[in-house]
């Protein structure tokens, strides 16, 4: 049989959540699927004190600057099969809502709806305003799939990454990346 390989862009924007992109591309790194980073300037910063400096060159995957816009994914005629912004900052999720492509992560964002290919926003803030809704309420119409940063726990997780597992596992899920990070809920 087969494996479809997919192309995944995984863009990190500038909020504490670290653990959740770093959690998702160890999950996607080592699958066949073709996988490429765009990271924030702020977003390096956050990565380094949250996750104590493990370097995201470890991963050996193209890491594309936020104002590279010479990456193929930022035109609709190479859009890639699915991108992840996680952690989603607030600020990113205003300027998707409403077409400010300003920088890569936006531009890739907005040519994932407007190609209708797959886009999953994971914002971490909280709590939520009614800017915060009424711009997650547009992505959703426009097709995009939000995922709020929330754990489940009726897996008893043990640790802080078990906990964040069980979001990462339903990202993977939606992917339609195999994995094994939770227990099924068998009712």
């Amino acid at each position: 049989m087969e494996i479809k390989t997919k192309k995944i862009v995984v863009a990190i924007s500038g909020a504490s959540g670290s653990l959740y992109a770093k959690r998702l591309l160890d999950n996607l790194v080592p699958t066949q699927n073709q996988i490429a980073i765009v990271m924030s300037e702020h977003a390096a910063q956050i990565w380094n004190e949250e996750l104590d400096g493990f370097d995201i060159k470890k991963y050996d995957r193209p890491i594309f600057g936020i104002r590279d816009f010479n990456v193929p994914f930022v035109s609709g005629s190479n859009a890639w099969d699915a991108c992840v912004v996680i952690p989603a900052s607030m600020g990113m999720i205003g300027r998707i809502a409403h077409g400010y492509s300003d920088d890569v992560i936006a531009r890739t964002a907005d040519v994932q709806m407007k190609e209708r290919k797959q886009l999953i926003l994971v914002p971490r803030e909280t709590p939520y305003n009614l800017i915060h809704l009424e711009n997650m309420r547009l992505l959703a119409l426009a097709g995009a799939m939000i995922f709020p940063a929330t754990p489940s726990f009726y897996s008893k997780p043990k640790t802080l990454e078990e906990a964040v597992d069980t979001v990462i596992a339903r990202i993977l899920d939606h992917l339609g990346v195999e994995n094994t990070l939770r227990q099924r809920w068998k009712g």
